[in-house]
């Protein structure tokens, strides 16, 4: 399934005892469609008021089910800020998460100075001037294959921490600045500290060249803050057969 949904009600994808969680809802009423007990695997495990343009999730039935029968059932029976967009079938083998080849986020931060209330709950408000063009001069500096330690939670407990950032944009879509990343996969917290980071550069807080330093430090206290969970994106999540 192909999934869209606003997480600002949520406590992110993964289940939780006691609360809303994307992956919840969806093995709740797969399960009543269905009759029979449902596990649902995301791509990616977004965070609490995290949304999704794109993600990517897959189960597996024992009924024989229309595909378009199984979007429409589930759409009337999901909260209206999460959708399904797409249903197909794939191999048994497919996994969402293990087969994932790479993924691509989107960060927004809003210079405006009134933010209307059909975006607000998508960007984070930031005042004052910015320095995009230091901004990009620091964003080169993540792209690569990096230990990216200094992004995560020290509570982290995931030993392998490399990861290759593909690409790294920053855009101007209107008051927006924008930032788009795509990687072959992403720490926890980490393209939102990839954001905070930015935005202390845009701001002179810090230099541009300081990211190298950064990532040697694989030390959370050298990076910037964790910018707020609802200025980020999952966009698209990418296999390597299209369809998958």
């Amino acid at each position: 399934m192909k999934l869209a949904y606003v997480g600002t009600r949520y406590a992110g994808w993964q289940i939780q005892p006691a609360l809303p969680t994307i992956q919840g809802h969806l093995e709740d009423r797969l399960g009543r469609l269905l009759r029979e007990k449902i596990t649902v695997f995301g791509a990616g495990r977004t965070d609490s008021g995290v949304h999704a343009l794109g993600q990517v999730a897959s189960f597996t039935t024992q009924r024989q089910v229309p595909l378009d029968g199984l979007r429409r059932g589930l759409n009337a029976r999901l909260p209206e800020d999460i959708r399904v967009l797409v249903t197909g079938q794939v191999a048994d083998s497919f996994h969402a998460r293990s087969d994932a080849q790479g993924k691509e986020y989107a960060y927004r931060f809003s210079r405006a100075e009134v933010t209307s209330p059909f975006r607000a709950p998508f960007v984070c408000p930031v005042r004052g001037r910015l320095d995009l063009d230091a901004m990009r001069r620091g964003a080169a500096g993540f792209e690569g294959r990096h230990d990216f330690t200094s992004l995560a939670p020290s509570s982290l407990e995931l030993q392998d921490r490399v990861r290759t950032i593909r690409s790294l944009r920053i855009e101007e879509e209107g008051d927006e600045v924008v930032l788009k990343v795509q990687g072959d996969g992403f720490l926890r917290h980490m393209v939102r500290t990839i954001a905070g980071t930015l935005l202390d550069i845009a701001r002179g807080v810090r230099e541009a060249g300081e990211v190298p330093r950064i990532l040697a430090a694989r030390d959370r206290r050298a990076a910037g803050p964790c910018a707020p969970a609802r200025g980020l994106t999952l966009v698209e999540v990418f296999y390597a057969e299209a369809g998958a």
